[in-house]
């Protein structure tokens, strides 16, 4: 791995000048404006790829559960989400920006397989340990497919998904401020150019501003957690 207690020791300087010259964050007007406009884009991408991978996700789910499913579609939408969740939302990105090009759609539907990898895979788990009772219960009435998902199969795991649909908008805002270095636009465009231009103190004031954000989504998602618990 090439790595040794010297080297370590030769880095610190290096690291002191770096952290020196990131003090104190640059708040000037022009930049603010530069990394609020991030921001917002890194927000939007967030809730379109959250709205769409969780809408999305709701069938894939379904056909997933191999309690309501049969055994071919199930299997067939296990092999799909698992080929979501292979790859790390970067790398996707990587991907569509060679397909669509730099900006925040290439971020999006990066986040969007990301989401349907994440949710699909845990919904339809949520699915399968659901009571059988009330879901015979139903069918025994003579309630086709779709009436026995609405009266039997949501309430028992509303509440379930709810809460893993905050968690996926809390871990698509984190990745896309990462998505955004490798082109998918946000605040991570922002930031990979402020550092190629040696403008440290902005690169701390955007990571000051990520921190908040992402704190601020956390304190949103215990907030809905807590509301459909």
């Amino acid at each position: 791995m090439n790595f040794s207690w010297d080297r370590f020791v030769s880095g610190l300087p290096q690291a002191y000048k770096l952290f020196g010259r990131m003090f104190p964050p640059n708040i000037a007007p022009d930049k603010l404006d530069l990394i609020s406009t991030g921001m917002l884009e890194t927000i939007q991408i967030a809730i379109i790829a959250t709205t769409v991978g969780v809408f999305l996700s709701l069938p894939l789910a379904v056909m997933a559960a191999r309690n309501l499913s049969p055994s071919w579609l199930a299997a067939s939408a296990r092999v799909f989400i698992a080929v979501c969740r292979s790859f790390h939302p970067v790398i996707v990105s990587i991907l569509f920006v060679k397909a669509v090009g730099f900006g925040a759609l290439a971020g999006v539907l990066a986040l969007i397989v990301s989401s349907l990898g994440f949710i699909g895979k845990l919904f339809a788990e949520v699915l399968e340990e659901l009571n059988e009772k009330q879901v015979e219960a139903v069918r025994s009435t003579g309630a086709g497919f779709f009436s026995v998902l609405i009266m039997a199969v949501m309430p028992q795991v509303f509440a379930r998904f709810i809460g893993l649909s905050a968690y996926q908008f809390d871990s698509n805002l984190r990745n896309s401020t990462m998505v955004g270095i490798v082109g998918g636009g946000g605040i991570g465009a922002a930031l990979f150019t402020a550092y190629q231009r040696f403008d440290y103190d902005v690169v701390l004031t955007i990571l000051i501003l990520i921190i908040a954000l992402i704190m601020f989504a956390e304190l949103l998602s215990n907030i809905l957690k807590r509301i459909f618990r």
